[in-house]
């Protein structure tokens, strides 16, 4: 998967290079998107949190997704594993979409291989951004 330069804040690279180190002596040792989230939060533009723009995704967001095959709208809060609940689209960071999610912005197209090919999602809106609402220690 090609992915463009993203954008995170110092608060999500801290929290997301301390999660890399410790899934490497856990159950995601061996997953294809613990060394992918590696490569991004290494290759990141890192910002403060009162600098990200409003339309980036960032832990914690609540998105809305357009699938460009169907249509379909799905929404989705990425979080950390321990968060996760697909139940309530809480979609982990370590899960292919939530890593593909990470840093990118309104208007964006997130391409990613699944088993049946390729999967593309345009990011439509974002409900909810902890750090343009305030929230910059969740």
């Amino acid at each position: 998967m090609t992915r463009k330069a993203i954008i995170i804040t110092e608060f999500d690279r801290e929290r997301l290079h301390k999660l890399v180190l410790d899934a490497q002596f856990g159950e995601y040792r061996n997953s294809p998107y613990l060394g992918e989230l590696k490569t991004e939060i290494e290759n990141a533009q890192v910002v403060t949190p009162q600098e990200i723009p409003a339309d980036v995704i960032t832990m914690n967001s609540t998105v809305v997704l357009v699938d460009l095959e169907s249509g379909e709208e799905e929404t989705y809060t990425l979080v950390f594993p321990e968060d996760a609940d697909i139940m309530e689209a809480k979609i982990s960071i370590l899960a292919p979409v939530g890593t593909a999610m990470l840093g990118y912005a309104i208007g964006d197209v997130i391409d990613w291989p699944i088993p049946a090919g390729r999967r593309k999602l345009r990011v439509e809106r974002i409900i909810y951004q902890p750090e343009a609402s305030g929230d910059w220690g969740i």
